[in-house]
């Protein structure tokens, strides 16, 4: 135990509902948990013997506690989880998983648009989903492009179209865009198209069969072989699907948790209208040493507060989760079933989430064993302590010096850490001077964390050759960042992966690692993600810059409308600084139009 006496503090607290928090002597939050009875709990901690280690760790460095009361057990569980997220503890279960969820869109225009989507939810246009990966939504927008035909052009291409495209040649489009089919039979393929996403399968099959054989009675052959292949397409679907429910309307979500030599790894399968859509493995920060129990109520709470819910939860549980199931059911706004003891399909559906979890834990632990391999490989090459893991490599990217944007990317941990990569734009210098570049964003990232705001690397990469090494000596002695090894990535003579130059200045070596190296494949698969997050940085100024008039690609802004919110803003700039009120008082500007602008330019 730490020297922190809690009496003074637990003989304080109330018997009242709350949430408290463990901090470090820094005023670091340890720990935050939820409690019905704030005394008995937090005096609970410091009166059992029988701790886990980790709760036994996590003690020693307790020097205060903060609690928070709340009215209900309800009110207690929304604000632990909001604080777990925003100040991630060390000794809590966390899911990271910020990235809303994708979805599959079809858009409120005269002809709808099949679109991969992820953002805020907007009301004029229908969204599907959520699914658990891009992948899940691209598939469906194939499918649904090879059985009903619906556009995935952009407005830009369909409005500017003078004869079809490729795809209404290979039978993917139906070519709205120059009138090759009618409004109103595409909103019949529109209506389709929702019925099958809603999971409503059967009944479309049933409606399809029945025009079929009216448009074969009435001798329109060509109409009934065309409501014969979109059948026959769909029941190959219905056979190609992982997991099917005699329940075709049901929406529901399996939950599946596996714990297996210290790790823990959530497997979440999606069904909706009873086909698979995709699963995803979760795998929390801080998860040994809980129990399945344990991680499925951080799960629950963690990832659907905030989220659309099914009706429906299988999980693995071994309680019931009353507390959780009435939050999740008031913010749904109907009933919620948490079954845990699932029957029938539903418990082979469990059971196959069960597998995949374990097997995703298997394939982890197999990858971490590759990662312990290389970094091991890369310390001996290197001459680096057994203590060192953390690698940060920087890359620079521009065209022609246009848009310099510098990125930063981590590897700790024994793997990838995309949660703290940073992109740095460069201004100030002469275009195309990549040795300033390299200054700045050095000084920028390197200043900060010698003050002590940040964790220091063991290593620095630096993709470049001597040049750009020079000037990263020059940073590292200036800022005054002295423990870490810096070593410069040149490419070969011929440029071909496997030649590469490792340049360590501090020794005057030059190391030419052999092609198999496992010390190399680290450093290019850290290189390489440094250049692809330049380039990704790159582009996205590169094309804000190059947005002429954004104004162009609104609909109802002609010429006239445009120019008037020009001259009343005083630019593009101006225009999308304004509010919807501002927009409101151009002459032509309606409050639908209005916002139409303010949403395209945001």
């Amino acid at each position: 135990m730490s020297a922190f006496d809690p009496k003074p503090i637990l003989s304080s607290l109330p018997g009242l509902p709350g949430v408290y928090r463990f901090l470090s002597a820094k005023g670091d939050v340890l720990y935050v948990g939820k409690a019905i009875d704030l005394k008995r709990r937090v005096s609970s901690y410091f009166q059992k013997n029988d701790q886990s280690p980790r709760i036994k760790l996590m003690l020693t460095q307790v020097a205060d506690i903060q609690t928070t009361v709340v009215r209900s057990e309800g009110e207690a569980l929304i604000l632990e989880n909001n604080l777990i997220k925003a100040l991630a503890p060390r000794y809590n279960i966390l899911f990271r998983d910020d990235k809303s969820y994708p979805y599959l869109v079809l858009t409120g225009h005269a002809y709808p648009r099949l679109a991969y989507y992820r953002g805020a939810l907007d009301k004029q246009n229908q969204y599907f989903g959520p699914f658990p990966s891009g992948y899940a939504v691209r598939e469906s927008i194939q499918l649904l492009q090879k059985v009903f035909k619906l556009r995935t052009c952009e407005d830009s291409v369909f409005e500017h179209r003078a004869r079809p495209c490729l795809l209404f040649q290979i039978k993917r489009c139906s070519g709205p865009c120059t009138g090759e089919i009618s409004a109103e039979d595409y909103k019949r393929d529109l209506s389709h198209a929702a019925q099958f996403l809603q999971g409503k399968t059967h009944d479309l099959l049933n409606a399809l069969d029945e025009k079929m054989r009216d448009a074969a009675a009435a001798w329109q052959f060509e109409s009934a072989a065309a409501y014969r292949d979109q059948i026959q397409s769909l029941a190959k679907v219905q056979e190609k699907q992982f997991v099917s429910s005699n329940a075709s309307e049901t929406d529901v979500d399996i939950v599946a948790c596996a714990a297996e030599e210290g790790m823990v790894c959530v497997n979440l399968v999606m069904v909706r209208g009873g086909r698979h859509v995709g699963d995803k493995s979760l795998f929390p920060s801080h998860g040994e040493d809980y129990e399945v129990q344990s991680a499925l109520e951080a799960f629950l709470a963690q990832h659907y507060l905030d989220r659309s819910i099914p009706p429906v939860i299988v999980c693995n549980g071994t309680d019931e989760f009353g507390t959780l199931a009435e939050l999740l059911a008031a913010q749904a706004g109907r009933k919620i079933a948490l079954v845990t003891n699932p029957i029938a399909e539903r418990r082979v559906w469990l059971e196959m989430a069960l597998k995949n979890a374990r097997l995703a834990i298997s394939q982890r632990l197999s990858l971490e064993s590759t990662q312990l391999g290389r970094i091991q490989a890369l310390q001996e090459a290197l001459s680096l302590p057994d203590s060192a893991q953390r690698i940060e490599c920087f890359d620079i990217s521009h065209t022609m010096g246009e848009a310099t944007v510098a990125s930063c990317v981590v590897y700790d941990k024994l793997g990838m850490q995309p949660k703290e990569y940073r992109h740095y734009n460069i201004n100030g210098i002469t275009p195309g001077d990549d040795y300033a570049a390299m200054r700045q964003v050095l000084t920028r990232r390197y200043e900060k964390i010698a003050a002590g705001e940040g964790v220091a690397p063991d290593v620095i990469l630096i993709d470049g050759g001597k040049g750009q090494i020079s000037v990263a000596v020059e940073v590292i002695e200036e800022v005054g960042l002295q423990d870490a090894l810096l070593v410069g990535v040149a490419k070969g003579e011929t440029r071909k992966p496997g030649l590469e130059q490792l340049v360590i200045p501090s020794s005057g070596q030059v190391l030419h690692l052999p092609r198999d190296s496992a010390a190399l494949h680290l450093i290019q698969t850290i290189r390489d993600e440094a250049h692809r997050f330049a380039i990704t940085g790159h582009r996205a100024r590169r094309g804000k810059a190059r947005v002429s008039s954004s104004l162009e690609e609104i609909d109802g802004i002609g010429a006239k409308r445009r120019q008037k919110l020009l001259t009343r803003f005083g630019g593009l700039q101006g225009v999308k600084a304004a509010s919807v009120d501002e927009l409101c008082q151009v002459e032509g500007i309606n409050r639908a139009l209005a916002e139409k602008i303010y949403q395209a330019l945001h």
